[in-house]
């Protein structure tokens, strides 16, 4: 019973590579590596040709069990609110502020701090009464639509979703899935202003014709 391997067999998904399950759990590649070949010696997953999957669902629920214990005791950290979504077993995306936090590597924060940290996600319609039970698991609050005020809710960490009743069009960065450039894009054009730091980066890696800098030249003149 050890958190790494807990956390492995958590954010499987049938097929993923070993690559994947670092990233999404944000542990070393080699690290990962080293406990596949013992959860697949022990007979709780397989390292298949077409990638691992869980053989033992029965192991699988009692890490489930120990890490809801485990996380719902401490405060959860900024880092493990990224890795938690992974262990639902249901399809998501990060939207909103995190879509331009994940497509920028983490390069850009706004309107959040330590102790006020929503994450934002995009799920199925259908799996919303699923997500608000596992993260109670967790001790965490979820809302709907909408950021809650801070005294609103109980501890740091706190997860807001945005049900879709089609098809969660997802690309993956850095282990997370997260919803498409354009439509990340977009939303971050709707309020332009607070997100102008956040379309530099976009426009000059991902070679995105945005004009992301004329909100820091009109200020730069402005000053003059």
């Amino acid at each position: 019973m050890d958190a790494t391997a807990a956390k492995i067999v958590l954010a499987v998904q049938r097929g993923d590579s070993i690559n994947r399950i670092a990233s999404k759990i944000d542990v070393s590649y080699s690290w990962v590596y080293d406990w596949i070949e013992r959860l697949d010696d022990a007979k709780i997953i397989a390292n298949t040709d077409n990638g691992i999957q869980i053989v033992d669902h029965e192991m699988r629920q009692q890490y489930a069990e120990m890490m809801a214990a485990l996380y719902s005791r401490d405060t959860i950290s900024q880092e493990d609110a990224y890795v938690i979504p992974h262990f639902a077993g249901m399809e998501f995306a990060y939207t909103e502020i995190d879509a331009a936090y994940v497509w920028t590597h983490g390069g850009f924060q706004i309107a959040r701090s330590h102790d006020d940290y929503p994450v934002f996600i995009e799920v199925h319609d259908r799996d919303v009464e699923r997500w608000i039970a596992f993260f109670q698991q967790f001790g965490v609050d979820t809302t709907i639509n909408e950021r809650p005020d801070a005294s609103d809710v109980d501890g740091n960490v706190h997860y807001v979703l945005f049900p879709k009743t089609g098809d969660i069009d997802a690309e993956w960065v850095d282990g997370n899935p997260v919803i498409r450039l354009d439509d990340t894009v977009s939303q971050m054009m709707e309020n332009r202003p607070a997100y102008e730091p956040a379309l530099e980066i976009i426009a000059d890696e991902y070679d995105r014709d945005i004009d992301a800098s004329h909100h820091s030249a009109m200020s730069a003149n402005e000053q003059r």
